[in-house]
C-alpha cells in the first residue's frame, strides 16, 4: 500500500518519530500509555491500547529497524490476537513530495493462521486510512 504525501521525508519521519502521535494516525490504536525515551531507536517500545472500551487490549510495539528520514520497521503487538511486522518506507519524489509505502504482515498468534481474502481486504483498508491520517498530519505541519 502506498500514498504520495505532499511533504518531504524528514517531516513525515518527524511524525513517525513522535511516539505520542502514534494513536493519531494508526487506525485501531486508541491511546498511548508510554513511550520509551530513546524511541524510535531499534529495540525501544511504545505501549498502547487498541480497540474500544471495555474490550481494549494493552500491548506494545517494538522498533525492529530505523533509518531516520527513510524507514521505520516495527513489531506491532496486539495480544492475544497476535503481532505483525510493519515496514514504513519513505521515498523522496520531485517537488518535495514523498511516496510512503506501508507493508504489514501478521507474524505471530492466531491472526497469522487465519489469513484469507477478508483479512487482506480489512488490512488493506486499515492501511489506506492509516496513510491518509499520516499524510494529513505531515501536510498540516508545513
Amino acid at each position: 500500500m502506498a500514498r504520495t504525501v505532499q511533504a518531504p521525508p524528514d517531516r513525515i519521519f518527524a511524525v513517525l518519530a513522535n511516539g505520542w502521535s502514534y494513536s493519531d494516525w494508526v487506525v485501531g490504536t486508541v491511546h498511548i500509555r508510554d513511550v520509551e525515551k530513546a524511541w524510535p531507536a531499534p529495540g525501544t517500545r511504545l505501549h498502547h491500547k487498541a480497540g474500544p472500551w471495555p474490550l481494549s487490549l494493552h500491548d506494545s510495539s517494538t522498533v525492529l529497524a530505523c533509518t531516520p528520514g527513510k524507514e521505520l520497521k516495527l513489531n506491532a503487538g496486539l495480544w492475544p490476537l497476535g503481532a505483525a511486522e510493519v515496514d514504513i518506507r519513505l521515498d523522496p519524489l520531485d517537488g518535495g513530495a514523498t511516496r510512503v509505502v506501508i507493508e504489514e504482515d501478521f507474524t505471530e498468534g492466531p491472526l497469522r493462521w487465519v489469513r484469507n481474502k477478508l483479512n487482506d481486504l480489512l488490512l488493506h483498508r486499515r492501511n489506506r486510512e492509516t496513510l491518509r491520517r499520516l499524510a494529513d498530519i505531515a501536510e498540516r505541519q508545513a
